[in-house]
C-alpha cells in the first residue's frame, strides 16, 4: 500500500475549524457511558461524523520529552511531580540541536506534528526565547508543524511562540473543575483557563483533553467533553491513567476496553470536527480493542508517551492499516516491508503443526 502523504483537505480542516454543533446532548452523553446506548450504536454514530470530516485518515503524533523533572507542581499522575520519588530521570532543557535531531527522526518516522513536552509550571522569559528559537528552526528547516506542551502561559508569551511559527499548543483540562483538586493543589482549573484563553487570542490552534481513570465520575468526563466543546478546542487528547510508580491518585478507576472506546465515541459526538486522538494508555487498556477505536479516533501517538513506553511507529501503522484505514504521513516514510521477517504464519513458526497427524495404516 502507497504511503499517504497529508492531504489538502487536512490543512483547510485546520485551518478552518467550523465549530459544528454537537451531535448528542448531555443526557445522551450520559447513556452512552452508561451503557444505556449499545455500543454498536455508539460506533457508528461516532463513525458517521469521524468519516465525514476526516474520511479513513489516522495521523500519526511522536513526542519528546525535552526537559524531564524538576517540576514544582504536583498533579497527581505525573511521574515528574514534585516529591514522587518515582525514579524518573530528570535532565535539564535538551539543546537546540538536539531537540531538531528529534525532530529529523520524527519527520523520518513519519510524524506528521512533532510534540515538545517540558515539565514545570510553564516557561519563564529566557525558556521562551529558546523555545521559540527551536521551534522556528524546525518549522522553517523542516517544514514540520510543531506543538508544545509547557504549561502554564500568559497572553505575551503566547504571542512569541505564535510569532516563531507555532502551530499548536497542548495544556489539557485533565478533569472536570469540581473534580480538579482532587488531583492537583498548586494551581488550579482557572488557571488552566487562562492558558487556553491566552493560546486562543495568540492565534495558536489549542490542544486539551483529558485523564481518564483518576477517581472521576461519568458526570465529570461528559462535562470535561462540552467544555472542550464550547472552548472550540480543534484537538483532544483522550488519555488513560497509567498508574506510574510515585503517582497519587487516592482512587483510580478500573477501565474496560469497552468503557474506553464508549467514552472516545462520546467526545466524537459532542465535538464532531474535533481532532480527536488517542492518547496514553490505549496499549493497557483498550487491549484488543485498540483497532475498534479509530472508528470514533482520527489520530494517535506512536513511540510511547512521556515517561512510560508505548507501540513503536511499525506496529502503530500496521494496526491502523488492518483496521482499514490510512496512515498519514509527513516526509518520505518508508516500512521496512509490507510483511515482516518473521510474520505468523510462515511454515518455520509451525515445526509441531502435523504432531498429532494420524498415522495410516497400509491396506
Amino acid at each position: 500500500m502507497p504511503v499517504q502523504s497529508i492531504s489538502n483537505s487536512m490543512i483547510i480542516k485546520e485551518k478552518n475549524h467550523s465549530e459544528s454543533k454537537s451531535i448528542i446532548n448531555r443526557e445522551e452523553a450520559l447513556d452512552i457511558l452508561n451503557g444505556k446506548i449499545q455500543l454498536t450504536e455508539a460506533v457508528h454514530r461516532a463513525y458517521s461524523e469521524r468519516t465525514k470530516y476526516f474520511s479513513n485518515k489516522v495521523l500519526i503524533h511522536i513526542l519528546d520529552n525535552i526537559k524531564n523533572g524538576h517540576c514544582a507542581e504536583d498533579c497527581g499522575y505525573c511521574a515528574q511531580r514534585k516529591n514522587s520519588n518515582s525514579g524518573v530521570q530528570e535532565y535539564s532543557l535538551k539543546s537546540e540541536d538536539a531537540i531538531f535531531q528529534d525532530a529529523i527522526n520524527a519527520k523520518n518516522n513519519g510524524a506528521y506534528r512533532f510534540c515538545m513536552v517540558t515539565a514545570g509550571t510553564g516557561p519563564n522569559d529566557i525558556l521562551t526565547g529558546k523555545l521559540a528559537g527551536t521551534i522556528e528552526r524546525i518549522t522553517k528547516d523542516l517544514g514540520l508543524k510543531v506543538c508544545l506542551s509547557a504549561g502554564l502561559l500568559d497572553k505575551e508569551k503566547a504571542k512569541t511562540l505564535r510569532n516563531a511559527g507555532l502551530d499548536r499548543y497542548n495544556h489539557n483540562l485533565n478533569t472536570s473543575e469540581s473534580h480538579y483538586d482532587e488531583i492537583c493543589s498548586t494551581h488550579s482549573y482557572k488557571d488552566r483557563l487562562n492558558t487556553l484563553e491566552a493560546v486562543s487570542n495568540a492565534g495558536i490552534g489549542m490542544c486539551s483533553g483529558i485523564i481518564i481513570g483518576m477517581g472521576e465520575t461519568i458526570d465529570d468526563i461528559v462535562e470535561v467533553a462540552f467544555e472542550l466543546k464550547r472552548l472550540n478546542v480543534i484537538s483532544i487528547p483522550i488519555n488513560f491513567f497509567i498508574p506510574v510508580s510515585g503517582h497519587a491518585i487516592k482512587n483510580p478507576g478500573k477501565l474496560t476496553p469497552e468503557f474506553c472506546l464508549r467514552i472516545l465515541c462520546m467526545f466524537r459526538l459532542v465535538n464532531p470536527d474535533s481532532e480527536i486522538r488517542i492518547g496514553a494508555g490505549r496499549e493497557g487498556h483498550l487491549r484488543s480493542l485498540q483497532s475498534m477505536a479509530l472508528f470514533p479516533a482520527n489520530s494517535l501517538f506512536a513511540s510511547g508517551y512521556l515517561n512510560v513506553k508505548g507501540s513503536d511507529v511499525e506496529q502503530t501503522i500496521s494496526l491502523i492499516r488492518d483496521a482499514g484505514f490510512e496512515p498519514e504521513f509527513s516526509g518520505d516514510f518508508k516500512m521496512s516491508g509490507e510483511i515482516p521477517e518473521n510474520f505468523l504464519y510462515e511454515n518455520k513458526n509451525f515445526p509441531d503443526l502435523y504432531k498429532f497427524k494420524k498415522e495410516i495404516s497400509p491396506q
